[in-house]
């Protein structure tokens, strides 16, 4: 086992680790500003989750940007692509969170807040993506 770790680290399979450590390095920057998002967010209620909402839509815009720029220009490599969108996306957006709050929500019976975080998520992601989707093609135009 020790062997194989040392052939990933050196040599011809060094370009498996390489990915691994992008995307892990991303994950990490991804993970600190989803915190420190969460923080923030906790001055403006700490009876409903912004830190889980704002995070999931900042992070589909961005990837929405991320995957417009992959998909139509040459100007994202695969290496940063990961970075990007794997790694701090991954990191950042938090779906298992939303998930567990919107549980809590139906739990505790507060059906408006869980039909409202659940609509704000879901149509405000998908919107978000497609806003960041035309920034990247709306600016590479101009």
């Amino acid at each position: 086992m020790l062997a194989r770790f040392g052939a990933l680290c050196y040599g011809e399979d060094m370009r498996y680790l390489l990915p691994i450590l992008v995307v892990g390095t991303g994950g990490a920057l991804g993970s600190v500003l989803r915190y420190a998002l969460s923080l923030l967010a906790q001055r403006a209620s700490v009876t409903f989750p912004h830190g889980t909402l704002w995070a999931n839509l900042l992070g589909c815009l961005v990837i929405g940007m991320v995957t417009t720029l992959a998909t139509s220009t040459s100007s994202l490599t695969p290496a940063m692509r990961l970075f990007l969108a794997t790694g701090i996306c991954g990191g950042f957006t938090t779906m298992s969170s939303f998930i567990y709050e919107l549980v809590q929500f139906v739990r505790d019976r507060e059906f408006f807040y869980a039909g409202a975080y659940f609509a704000i998520t879901l149509v405000g992601c998908m919107a978000l993506f497609w806003v960041g989707a035309w920034l990247v093609q709306w600016a590479w135009k101009a």
